[in-house]
């Protein structure tokens, strides 16, 4: 399951429940206001947003324009204008059992560390045994080995694959295709030194299975991963794991894709490593 569900064992994600916000239905616009106006209403709503786009535009180009000095700010912290932007530091080019290592020692390092270990903490090979031993191993600090090992081994159980349509090795049944990603929205450092990091990652989850007949179909969550790390071995590792649900934004007006629409876009659609 992805990060998102809510079921939490020994520090570890995973589980069966999924937290739905429904919202009030008010005109079928959930803020309570007509989802349609008319004709004259949606022009002017049209003028407003391009009086605003250009002159977000105009004020990005003068912003550009007239500095290209370096920035004498290589403190390693986060951008401290807009917390959301990349810094432009590239990704790490070197791989732990096929997840991404090496990360710089320092807050940026630690706010990469901490969306990449999400990211494969929350992939469908948590779901097999040997899989989620290897990717444990190659994030945790060796003193939180152990328990972080056990605790996730507990989380995914037999039983609990059984629950969710999977066999004991994490794989679908014929004609289906299991979805479980996570997706990172952001990074914030709650707490910093040295050789310790606190950072919350922000995330997007899919999780279910894609199949015509299936009874567990894709959905989404939204949800806080807070990760505890240490500097260990010359690279940031995990010491522990906890999540919240939220911030959730308003679901939008997409129609919703098929099964055969899903399972393409799972298997054509490729991760990222990412970076501030």
């Amino acid at each position: 399951m992805s990060l998102g569900d809510e079921h939490e064992t020994s520090g570890g994600y995973g589980g069966t429940g999924q937290t739905r916000t429904r919202l009030p239905e008010r005109g079928g616009d959930p803020y309570g206001h007509t989802r349609r106006g008319g004709r004259s209403s949606s022009r002017s709503l049209v003028t407003v947003v391009g009086v605003v786009v250009l002159l977000i535009a105009a004020i990005a180009f003068a912003n550009r324009g007239g500095d290209d000095s370096p920035s004498s700010d290589d403190s390693g912290d986060s951008p401290k204008a807009a917390a959301t932007a990349p810094s432009g530091k590239k990704p790490v080019a070197s791989k732990s059992a096929g997840i991404p290592s090496g990360f710089t020692h320092d807050r940026q390092g630690a706010e990469s560390a901490a969306a990449n270990y999400a990211v494969v903490l929350g992939s469908d090979g948590m779901f097999n045994a040997a899989r989620r031993h290897a990717i444990v191993q190659a994030i945790a600090d060796p003193d939180s080995l152990d328990g972080l090992q056990s605790g996730f081994d507990a989380d995914y159980s037999v039983d609990f694959l059984k629950a969710i349509g999977l066999d004991k090795d994490g794989k679908a049944p014929a004609g289906h295709t299991f979805v479980n990603r996570t997706l990172p929205a952001g990074t914030k450092v709650t707490a910093y030194s040295n050789n310790a990091a606190t950072v919350e990652v922000w995330c997007n989850g899919l999780f279910g299975l894609a199949g015509d007949d299936s009874t567990n179909p894709v959905t989404s969550s939204w949800f806080t991963v807070t990760m505890q790390l240490n500097w260990s071995g010359g690279d940031w590792k995990v010491l522990e794991t906890t999540q919240k649900t939220g911030p959730t934004p308003v679901t939008g007006d997409n129609p919703v894709s098929g099964a055969d629409e899903i399972s393409k876009a799972v298997q054509e659609f490729g991760g990222f490593t990412y970076a501030r």
